[in-house]
């Protein structure tokens, strides 16, 4: 364990959260009051450990370690949703780099899964699900759609905690591009908020999904993504790219809604690694930021180019 985990775990026993003490008025509020306590300055440790391995001969991938700077910044925020938009800035050179983005909804009444390889169904979410929960919806740097989970917040012994039901995902980024044996990950989700911040645990389980239909489960990894409170880092260039270029993303999140709130859902057209429509679009958002008009028809041409329909599901 690192001096500053360490340093982290002491804190955890000495101070009292400030959400803790925060009166529940509805359930949704307080839950709200949770996703919202989500926003704000981080130092982030990523860490992901392959734990039981379920195929003979296989061989236990090494753990992954990295960390970066990230701001949570709120995009949305009514009584049942909130959307939350992550920004990294390298420390050194100030470079900025919009990452992933977080919707929360209550009690959702459909969501979209990825249910093939570049496809993700729009599915009616079972009553009993949604009842009393959020939806998580997480998305790629390009707004594209990447997993949706559901679950109720929990507050046992003041401690708040969101748990998903079991959903399926693609290979998150730093799989897809050294591995092909395994084209999804079913995954349980877990937010905490913590006296310093907030934790992303990942119960994740990676499998082979063939077109026969079967599926050969190969190994479950435990991932643990650490969100430290800082005021050592210097976001200025994150807000700033935000202001200039947050109009432009709401026309980029528009179009995707055209696919992504309603049956069937979304293809995608590119390879996996989505950089056909990742760099046109962060091209335009740059032009954008340096003051540069982007007609609504140059961005109309990357997702006629790049995204369709999914196919319709056989009922």
């Amino acid at each position: 364990m690192s001096h500053r985990l360490l340093a982290t775990c002491l804190l955890a026993c000495t101070a009292a959260p400030a959400w803790a003490a925060a009166p529940a008025t509805t359930d949704a509020a307080r839950d709200r009051a949770s996703i919202l306590a989500m926003q704000g300055e981080y130092i982030v440790d990523f860490a992901f450990d392959e734990t039981v391995l379920l195929q003979p001969g296989y061989e236990r991938a090494p753990a992954m370690r990295s960390g970066g700077n990230e701001t949570v910044i709120v995009v949305e925020d009514t009584p049942t949703k909130v959307v939350l938009q992550h920004i990294l800035v390298d420390e050194k050179s100030g470079h900025v780099t919009k990452h992933w983005r977080q919707d929360w909804t209550f009690e959702a009444k459909q969501r979209f899964e990825f249910s093939a390889d570049q496809t993700w169904q729009v599915r009616a979410i079972p009553a009993e699900l949604t009842r009393g929960a959020w939806t998580q919806c997480v998305y790629e740097v390009s707004d594209a759609p990447r997993y949706c989970g559901t679950g109720r917040w929990e507050y046992r012994n003041g401690t708040a905690t969101w748990t998903s039901d079991l959903s399926w995902r693609p290979l998150p980024r730093r799989e897809y591009t050294k591995r092909s044996d395994y084209n999804a990950v079913s995954a349980i989700n877990r937010h905490t908020l913590t006296p310093g911040g907030w934790t992303h645990e990942q119960f994740n389980t990676k499998v082979l999904r063939k077109p026969d239909g079967s599926q050969v489960e190969l190994a479950r990894e435990f991932g643990f993504n650490d969100y430290q409170k800082t005021r050592d880092v210097d976001f200025k260039p994150a807000y700033t790219y935000w202001e200039a270029t947050k109009g432009y993303w709401v026309k980029v999140r528009q179009r995707w809604s055209v696919f992504l709130d309603k049956a069937p859902g979304a293809r995608l057209k590119t390879k996996i690694d989505g950089m056909a429509m990742i760099i046109p679009l962060f091209e335009q958002a740059g032009g954008v930021q340096e003051g540069k008009p982007v007609a609504d028809a140059d961005i109309d041409a990357v997702f006629a180019k790049w995204v369709e329909p999914a196919p319709a599901e056989r009922r």
